[in-house]
């Protein structure tokens, strides 16, 4: 007997992907249940309490400089000749605490000016300086 061959029907080429989802999901479930146990140390420990100081709880002073050149130390506003002696005293009279010194400068402000409030505070006797920035959600790239 002859076969022939039928040309009529095209050939069907498909992944069963059934088998590849059940198994995938059977591995996501092993490491669901498995990845807790992992974590969890063998040994039961109480750990000590202990009291942390929070960031308002640091002594700090924070300057300011305004867009069109304002200068201000904590709420007082300043003359910009007046800056160095000015935060040298207010230094001096915290003499005994680590005192941070923060940086807060408009975003147009050239950062010439930002390098010279840096080292004005430097020279004024400033040990802890930072630059406050955004943090989070509130900046807009």
């Amino acid at each position: 007997m002859k076969r022939t061959l039928d040309n009529t029907s095209p050939i069907v080429a498909k992944i069963n992907v059934t088998p590849i989802i059940d198994v995938s999901l059977v591995l996501v479930i092993i490491l669901m249940v498995t990845a807790p146990m992992l974590t969890l140390p063998a040994v039961n420990v109480q750990l000590p309490a202990a009291q942390t100081k929070g960031p308002d709880a640091d002594a700090k002073v924070s300057i300011t400089l305004g867009a069109h050149s304002e200068l201000a130390i904590n709420e007082n506003m300043v003359n910009p000749a007046l800056f160095v002696p000015t935060l040298q005293a207010l230094l001096a009279k915290h003499a005994d605490e680590d005192m941070l010194v923060i940086i807060r400068a408009d975003e147009t402000v050239p950062y010439a000016s930002v390098r010279k409030i840096l080292s004005d505070a430097r020279a004024a006797g400033a040990a802890r300086i930072a630059i406050a920035t955004l943090q989070g959600e509130k900046v807009k790239l």
